[in-house]
């Protein structure tokens, strides 16, 4: 059978595609192949009542689009916190981010940091590593910068372009960094997430199912095996087929590119050129009462093994079971290589309790009541040098032959990589085949004036 609209995905792109094609009169048939809605940003509850993200995420919009749906899904049951985030630097906790509190830090590594901030080397820009030296200097580099993304990278800085710092690397004005050095002060939140919003019930993920009930056609454990552009049909591995007039698919680049029956050698090269990470969720749900301070604290220190932890239950105590004010839940991320074997379960709980005792976040092993592991194979796409001209060989390409690939895997940028970006990504590219409205994102493949006029 073959339908005028397909959709790939039901993570927070799909859903928002297919939405957008319902709302103007449309039928898609949107295909997932898990069991449920939401994709990376699906949510679990454990055997113990604990909820658990994939991984850290946090509602925070530079689109009304996004605020216009969680509103419209959510029906006001969120929660809307002021960030409080550290970075432990040794036995001290120092505000995010480390570049701006240098105040925090101890004389010498505060005076080392600041004398380097202020007589930065001169070099071309390159890499991502020559950004850093050249923005903050070898102290804010040699002590935070290089170590912590390495860990959530999980490759050199100095194979990492430059093209997605905007909006997630904050700059410095060293005059304001020694003013506040002086005066003994932190500095005021920085970025887009210094406020932010979260579902009341059922972690992250909640908007999203909610989202999923209220669209018409989802066929859920549809997995895509084959795609044939040529014919405009999508083979399942159930041997089903479905054929389409026009296609949005959230679909991992690298994966769609392996779908294809057919395809030009240099589609198959540049989706080589593609990296990813993958990241080893870690959930510790345990008895005591949450500490009100901090909502997460990034670990530059190759001493612990995962970067960040969060803290569940200030999020939002619906996290926890009851009684919720005799509870804390930490979820913990620890990065690794596409295709590292993944570390045993006793042993990732283990070593996450360990560093949980170590950093004084928690003071006895014996409150563990509950504990949660997940394998995300696939978190973040990774900025290598080359990445940018692959993506834009493959998007047009894809669009020559009606098919539109957004989403976090979808266009392989991480710039671009938050639940808002997703939402807006979906919402736009149909809006652009229903009417022809330009998207407002500006992806690597759409140069023409029109777009570049209208894009963020």
């Amino acid at each position: 059978m073959r339908h005028e609209y397909v959709v790939i995905g039901a993570g927070p792109c799909g859903l928002a595609a297919t939405r957008e094609l319902v709302r103007s009169g449309a039928h898609p048939v949107l295909l997932e192949r898990a069991a449920t809605a939401g994709g990376l940003a699906s949510s679990f509850r454990d055997d113990g009542g604990f909820v658990w993200d994939q991984g850290a995420h946090v509602v925070f919009s530079y689109h009304g689009d996004f605020d216009t749906l969680l509103d419209d899904v959510m029906a006001g049951d969120v929660y809307r916190h002021e960030r409080s985030s550290y970075i432990l630097y040794g036995d001290r906790r120092v505000p995010y981010p480390f570049q701006h509190n240098l105040s925090a830090l101890a004389v010498d590594d505060a005076v080392e940091c600041m004398v380097g901030m202020i007589d930065r080397p001169m070099r071309t820009i390159e890499t991502y590593d020559d950004w850093l030296l050249v923005n903050f200097g070898a102290g804010v580099v040699d002590r935070f910068m290089r170590p912590y993304h390495v860990k959530v990278w999980t490759v050199p800085t100095t194979e990492m372009s430059v093209d997605w710092v905007t909006h997630r690397v904050a700059t410095v004005d060293w005059r304001a960094v020694l003013a506040d050095l002086v005066q003994g002060k932190a500095a005021p939140g920085w970025g887009p997430n210094s406020t932010f919003t979260y579902p009341g019930m059922g972690g992250i993920g909640e908007p999203f199912r909610r989202l999923a009930k209220r669209l018409p056609d989802i066929r859920y454990r549809h997995r895509i095996a084959r795609i044939d552009l040529g014919r405009r049909t999508l083979l399942l591995d159930s041997g089903d087929r479905l054929g389409f007039d026009q296609l949005i698919t959230t679909m991992p680049l690298t994966k769609l590119v392996d779908a294809l029956v057919e395809c030009p050698a240099t589609i198959r090269s540049a989706a080589r050129v593609l990296r990813h990470n993958q990241v080893l969720v870690v959930g510790i749900g345990a008895t005591g009462r949450v500490d009100p301070s901090w909502h997460w604290m990034y670990f530059p220190d190759p001493e612990y093994p995962y970067y960040r932890i969060t803290n569940m239950g200030l999020f939002s105590a619906r996290n926890m079971p009851e009684p919720r004010d005799e509870h804390v839940s930490f979820l913990a991320e620890t990065a690794l290589p596409a295709g590292t074997p993944w570390p045993a379960r006793d042993d990732a709980v283990r070593d996450t309790i360990s560093g949980l005792v170590r950093s004084g976040l928690l003071d006895d092993p014996a409150r563990v009541v509950s504990t949660y592991v997940r394998e995300v194979p696939m978190a973040y796409p990774i900025p290598t040098l080359d990445r940018t001209d692959a993506v834009a060989t493959i998007l047009e390409y894809l669009e020559r032959h009606d098919v539109y690939s957004r989403g976090r895997f979808g266009i392989w940028m991480y710039e671009y990589g938050n639940m808002d970006h997703a939402i807006k990504m979906g919402t736009d590219v149909a809006r652009y085949l229903l009417s022809g409205e330009p998207e407002r994102i500006r992806l690597p493949h759409l140069h023409t004036a029109e777009h570049a006029a209208a894009a963020y």
